[in-house]
């Protein structure tokens, strides 16, 4: 039976509204149900059924409903760094102290993230699973931190670079070897200007260096200790057996070790040139 006149008008209507499908003459089931089949809109998905497609384009193309990415998808967001190769300060330092502890760094601390640090950062992370980058980020800093304690000053200035302190008022006129116990530092000064300055040690507890304004009154450039037999280059005597000079075991072990009462420098750049400015009857200051 064909759609004709007033129901052929009508079902035309109803395919307009709702979306219904028309099929053709003779397209009906064999039990005589009316050829206009009405497809209705349909509502939301239950809740907690899976999307499907979207409906068919014009093309007769089905277009992919979006999904979510996967975690292996998702940007990495790269991890925080706290130090990296030429970074400098006390940050720097504590950090190459905090390497000493635990053996994996032997120089410095310097204060400086040079290569050794790279290196001693990246053995670190790999022997404890951490990518090998050489850089410090928080992951590894909080890791080396638990392992560690807070290094004191004198671990962080170790092999000497600490700030000098202020210049006793005793070293503000004529030539002065001007010596701080406080900051373990030796300011050379002509008429209250500081010429140059170097990290110094002193003696040890049974050993010590003493205090107080003297002059020098000897230099021996290549000097050996009658009494300890031990090299003291660039000697410049003061009290007694005490002197200024040149060590080899303060610039191989820093503050770890100390002298027999002399004032030793771990420079040795530093200390000759020193020692060529330097003349008999210069003052020394040894102060706290």
């Amino acid at each position: 039976m064909k759609v004709s006149g007033y129901s052929g008008v009508l079902a035309a209507v109803l395919a307009v509204l709702c979306g219904c499908t028309v099929q053709p003459a003779g397209g009906g089931d064999a039990k005589g149900h009316s050829p206009v089949h009405i497809g209705l809109p349909h509502g939301p998905a239950p809740v907690g059924t899976a999307p499907t497609a979207s409906p068919p384009t014009a093309s007769g193309t089905t277009t992919p409903t979006a999904r979510t990415p996967s975690p292996s998808a998702v940007e990495t967001v790269p991890p925080h760094i706290v130090y990296t190769r030429g970074d400098t300060g006390t940050g720097v330092r504590e950090l190459q102290a905090r390497l000493r502890q635990v053996a994996w760094l032997f120089d410095g601390p310097t204060g400086t993230y040079d290569d050794l640090t790279a290196q001693a950062v990246a053995g670190f992370q790999g022997r404890r699973g951490l990518p090998r980058t050489g850089e410090t980020d928080a992951v590894t800093w909080q890791r080396l931190v638990r392992m560690t304690h807070r290094p004191g000053k004198w671990e962080l200035y170790l092999m000497g670079g600490q700030p000098a302190a202020a210049p006793d008022p005793r070293c503000l006129t004529g030539r002065v070897l001007c010596i701080s116990k406080t900051s373990r530092t030796l300011r050379w000064m002509i008429d209250g200007r500081t010429v140059s300055m170097m990290s110094v040690r002193f003696g040890a507890q049974y050993t010590p260096t003493r205090e107080g304004v003297f002059h020098v009154y000897w230099k021996s450039r290549h000097h050996v200790s009658t009494l300890y037999h031990s090299s003291m280059p660039y000697a410049m005597f003061f009290s007694g057996g005490q002197a200024v000079h040149y060590s080899y075991d303060f610039a191989a072990r820093g503050y770890a070790g100390g002298s027999h009462g002399c004032v030793n420098v771990r420079d040795e750049t530093a200390i000759a040139d020193l020692f060529a400015q330097v003349r008999n009857g210069d003052k020394v200051v040894v102060s706290w």
